[in-house]
Order: structure tokens, then sequence, then C-alpha cells
């Protein structure tokens, strides 16, 4: 399965950049609902992959391969996330028309942006030293893999081809399934 880059560094920070990309655009379209609605909508989806991929292979593989300095990163970035999760169910079940909308998402963001200044400036160096390129390719195709399995649509198609139909059924999956899930696919492709 071909990844966008061969390190999990330059996975990660590649995503990051499509998250901080869709909220631009959200923003430049102020004044076109239809336009903020597809662009907060893109936000969500690139986010919840994200983060998602994130939580089931990098932060294990920092406790993994950097110890207790590895877990105690780890368990920090956990608590960012949920962080950001809280905020991201009040976007998903509000509208961008909502008065609350913008200031909601400008601190969803002012969180997202600290965590990722820290994850990319600390962890990832961090992690990529105790690590070899091909553990970080591998770590890379993981993160890839996941990201691939998340639901794109927020409401059920039977088209789907994907194991869960919204990102909110993906969400509330077990860590086990969605492993399981990823292992599986991983042997046939």
């Amino acid at each position: 399965m071909p990844t966008k880059s061969s390190s999990i560094t330059a996975t990660v920070i590649e995503d990051h950049t499509d998250v901080k990309h869709a909220y631009q655009q959200y923003l430049a379209a102020r004044g076109n609902i239809a336009e903020r609605e597809r662009w907060a909508n893109h936000f969500r989806w690139e986010l919840t992959r994200h983060s998602l991929a994130e939580e089931l292979y990098l932060y294990p593989a920092f406790e993994q391969y950097l110890g207790p300095e590895g877990k105690k990163m780890a368990d920090e970035d956990r608590a960012d996330h949920q962080k950001v999760k809280n905020l991201l169910h009040v976007l998903e079940a509000s509208s961008v028309a909502d008065s609350h909308y913008p200031c909601t998402f400008e601190e969803l963001m002012a969180n997202l942006l600290e965590h990722i200044q820290s994850e990319e400036e600390n962890d990832l160096p961090k992690f990529e030293r105790a690590i070899t390129p091909e553990i970080s390719a591998s770590i890379a195709r993981q993160f890839e893999l996941t990201k691939m399995l998340v639901p794109t649509q927020s409401h059920s198609d039977t088209q789907h081809k994907v194991p869960f139909k919204t990102v909110g059924e993906f969400m509330g999956a077990s860590f086990e399934k969605i492993q399981h899930l990823l292992d599986e696919y991983s042997k046939t492709n």
C-alpha cells in the first residue's frame, strides 16, 4: 500500500498541513454558508482520521520505543486530543450558521495548533531519533491504512465500502475491533 511519505514524521506533518488548510478554506468562505459547511465537514473528517491514526499507532509507538518518556508524551497528546474531541462534538452537533460556531471552531483550532506545535517540535524529533527509518516507514503505512478505513461521509450510504458508515460509528468502536480490522486488511493488501 503506498503512503504519502516514507517517515511517520513527514506523514503526520502532511496531515497537520491538510487540517490547517481545511480550516483556512473555512475562514475564506466567510459569507457563503454552503462553502463554509463543506470546508467545516472536510476539516472534521481530516481531523478525525488523523487523530484516530495517531491514537492507534503513533502514541503506542511512543510508549514502546521511548519508555516512560514516551508514555508521558502519549498521555499528554491523548489529553490534548480529548480537549479537541470535546469541541469537535460541539461542532458536529451544530450548524455553521449557529452564532457560537465560529468561536467554538476558533477555540478548537487554538488547542489544536498548540498540540501540533508540540508534536512537531518535540515529540516527533525525539521519536525519530529513537527508531530506525524502517520502523518509521512501517508506522507511516499503518497510519495511512487506518485513515483509509475511516468513513468520509456523515450519513449512512449503502455504497460504502468501509466497515463503518459514520465517523460516530468508527469513533464508538473499540480499539481492539479497529485493530483487528486493520490487521485483517493488511494481510490481504
